[in-house]
C-alpha cells in the first residue's frame, strides 16, 4: 500500500494545482489562491475529457457531478486531495482514494444548520397539514376541521443517526417539550443535553416521531425497510433529510397505507440521479407516484442543506480542512 500523504507535495508553489469541477463560493478559491494554489475551473466537460487532464491536478473540488471511481483516480496520479462541496461520498470511491493517499475531505459542518431547520420545517408542515392546507386554499377550499394538526409537544421525537445533522435537528427541538432519544449504530456516548442515546430497541417503542440521519453506504442500502417500520410500536410520523437509498419507498408506502405511518416529509428520494440535481417526475416509478398524490406527504427536492448561508460554510469548512492538512505537509 502507498505511503500516506507525502510531506513533499505542497512544498512548492507549482505542485500546488486545483480543479473546480463544481462552482463554489467565492471564498474557497480565495483562500486556496492565498495559500498559493492555482485554481482551475471546468464545469461542463464530460468525465472522459476531464480524466485526459486530471493527472495535473494536486486537488479536486467537487459536488456530486459525476462519479470518481477508481479508473478516474487511477489517472490523477499526483492527486493528493478531493474536497467534496457536502456530505455524501457515495460517488467517490473512498477505499481507492485511501488505499492510495488520497485526503476525502467533505464538509458536513457546512450545512448541518441549514438540514437541522429544514428537518423541523418539514415535520411542522406535515404534523400541521400545511402543504395541503395551502393547496386548498389556493383552490377556494377552507376546511378547518379536516386540517386540524397534531403537537410535537408530549410526544418522543426519535432521531436516527446522530452525527452533525441529528444533533442539528434535535437542538432545534429543545423548545418543543417533547422527549428527545437517539441512535447511532457509528457512535459510543453520544448523548448529550439535547437528545439521550438509546437502544434501537427502546427507538421502536417510544418513537411517535422518526427523523433519518444516517449516511448513504451499502450496509445501509434500504436499511429503513418492511421489518425496520413493522417494530415501531405506534403510529409514527417519519422525516428523512438523509439520502433516499437509506429508505425503501415501497416499503414506506406500503406502511402508509396500513396506518403505521400517520404521514411522511421527504426530502431526498432513491429514485435521484447521482447528481442529487435532477429527477424524472413525468413518468414517477409506482411509489413515487403514489407519494406524489397522497394528502398526508411532504416532498421537497433534495434542499434541506441547501440555503444561501451553507454555500458559503461548506467553502468556509472545506478551506479550513485544505489549509490544516498544507500546514501538515509543510
Amino acid at each position: 500500500m502507498p505511503p500516506p500523504v507525502s510531506t513533499q507535495v505542497f512544498r512548492h508553489m507549482s505542485d500546488r494545482k486545483v480543479l473546480f469541477l463544481n462552482a463554489a463560493h467565492p471564498v474557497l478559491e480565495a483562500r486556496l489562491q492565498a495559500l498559493g494554489f492555482q485554481c482551475d475551473h471546468d464545469y461542463e466537460s464530460p468525465k472522459e475529457v476531464v480524466a485526459q487532464r486530471i493527472g495535473e491536478y494536486t486537488g479536486i473540488v467537487i459536488r456530486s457531478r459525476f462519479s470518481l471511481d477508481a479508473a478516474f483516480l487511477a489517472k490523477a496520479e499526483r492527486l493528493q486531495f478531493i474536497a467534496r462541496e457536502g456530505v455524501g461520498i457515495e460517488h467517490i470511491d473512498t477505499a481507492w482514494a485511501e488505499a492510495h493517499g488520497i485526503r476525502v475531505l467533505t464538509s458536513p459542518e457546512g450545512s448541518r444548520d441549514a438540514v437541522g431547520e429544514h428537518a423541523l420545517g418539514l415535520l411542522l408542515a406535515l404534523m400541521n397539514n400545511l402543504a395541503r392546507a395551502d393547496r386548498q386554499v389556493r383552490q377556494g377550499q377552507w376546511i378547518r376541521e379536516g386540517n386540524r394538526g397534531v403537537e410535537i409537544k408530549g410526544k418522543t421525537v426519535g432521531i436516527l443517526g446522530y452525527g452533525n445533522m441529528g444533533r442539528a435537528f434535535a437542538q432545534r427541538l429543545l423548545g418543543f417539550e417533547c422527549d428527545v432519544i437517539a441512535y447511532d449504530k457509528y457512535k459510543v456516548l453520544y448523548g448529550d443535553y439535547f437528545a439521550r442515546a438509546v437502544s434501537l430497541e427502546e427507538l421502536f417503542a417510544r418513537a411517535d416521531i422518526l427523523s433519518i440521519h444516517i449516511p448513504y453506504s451499502r450496509d445501509n442500502h434500504h436499511f429503513i425497510d418492511d421489518a425496520f417500520l413493522s417494530r415501531f410500536r405506534k403510529p409514527i410520523f417519519l422525516v428523512n433529510t438523509a439520502r433516499g437509498g437509506v429508505l425503501d419507498t415501497a416499503a414506506l408506502v406500503r406502511h402508509l397505507q396500513a396506518g403505521a405511518v400517520r404521514g411522511a416529509a421527504l426530502d431526498v428520494l432513491e429514485y435521484e440521479e447521482l447528481s442529487f440535481e435532477k429527477l424524472d417526475l413525468s413518468r414517477p416509478p409506482e411509489p413515487l407516484a403514489w407519494l406524489m398524490q397522497a394528502d398526508n406527504v411532504v416532498l421537497s427536492p433534495h434542499i434541506a442543506g441547501w440555503s444561501f448561508e451553507s454555500k458559503e460554510g461548506h467553502a468556509r469548512v472545506l478551506a479550513e480542512k485544505i489549509e490544516a492538512l498544507v500546514r501538515t505537509a509543510d
